[in-house]
């Protein structure tokens, strides 16, 4: 009997295998550092759309969108397992979300007017920013406590823009911002994995909505989120995302945190090397 070979779907499997692959990845170390793991997804997605021939002029904004709405999965599975540690803040999520919601409209805005040659160095430099902060350990001195309403609103807003804009759970910019305001480490880090859901409702909203009219897009996208992707990534995360937030609870991460500082510099590195060329 002769066998044929389908290496049109054979090729498909080996991108889904590569979308599981990320989201677990991704969301082990979202879980584990709070972080929502969008500075993973995002250049990896963007070399991955590439690679599968996706339009080349959207692919940033995919890259963008997809991570966002992968983010919106992991985060309510990472923040379910600090929960249950006692270790998120609820009345620091309940004060922030308005101020997240506005920002994260604000920031799906910006993305659809700046051009992806854009996205990408100021992506790859706030990744830069976040790798460095990990890799020095740089955390602010407790020196003040919690804002009131107003102060927490006009935070959330500007950590929602930048999130949005980034496609970020908002764990870099949150976590120093609590420890700042005497919230113990792995209690900001619980806090931030809860921040990071409404983020990525309010990102991933955005983006449906930008790339909502777009007539380019790929088959199988719900405005700039990449369906395929966003279904295999996401099924991977929520599946490490709580073994992630679990590790955090239980051992010294430390030097954990340097390797995973070091491979978002590669990342970075290579995403603006690419930019440039």
């Amino acid at each position: 009997m002769e066998i044929h070979h389908d290496p049109v779907g054979e090729q498909i499997v080996e991108w889904y295998l590569a979308y599981l692959l990320l989201g677990a990845v991704a969301g082990f170390f979202g879980g584990m550092f709070g972080i929502g793991g969008g500075t993973i997804l995002v250049p990896v997605l963007l070399w991955l759309f590439e690679a599968q021939g996706l339009p080349l002029e959207h692919n940033m904004h995919l890259a963008l969108g997809t991570s966002m709405a992968v983010i919106l999965f992991t985060s309510l599975a990472s923040l379910r397992k600090h929960h249950q540690h006692g270790a998120v803040d609820w009345t620091v999520v309940r004060n922030i979300i308005p101020g997240i919601l506005l920002g994260t409209a604000l920031g799906a805005a910006s993305a659809a007017l700046v051009s992806p040659y854009f996205l990408m160095v100021f992506f790859a430099l706030f990744v830069y920013f976040a790798a460095g902060q990990i890799l020095l350990d740089i955390k602010p001195h407790a020196t003040r406590e919690l804002p009131g309403m107003a102060g927490m609103s006009l935070f959330g807003s500007f950590t929602g823009w930048l999130s949005s804009l980034v496609s970020i759970g908002g764990g870099t910019v949150v976590i120093p911002f609590l420890i700042w305001c005497n919230i113990p480490l792995r209690r900001a880090i619980g806090t931030a994995s809860a921040i990071g859901f409404p983020i990525a409702v309010g990102g991933t909203i955005g983006y449906i909505l930008i790339g909502y009219h777009i007539p380019e897009l790929p088959e199988l996208h719900l405005g700039f989120v990449y369906l395929p992707a966003l279904f295999w990534a996401a099924l991977a995360s929520v599946i490490t995302a709580p073994l992630g937030a679990k590790t955090a609870h239980r051992i010294n991460v430390s030097l954990l945190r340097k390797w995973f500082a070091i491979l978002l510099l590669a990342l970075a590195t290579k995403l603006l090397l690419k930019a440039i060329s």
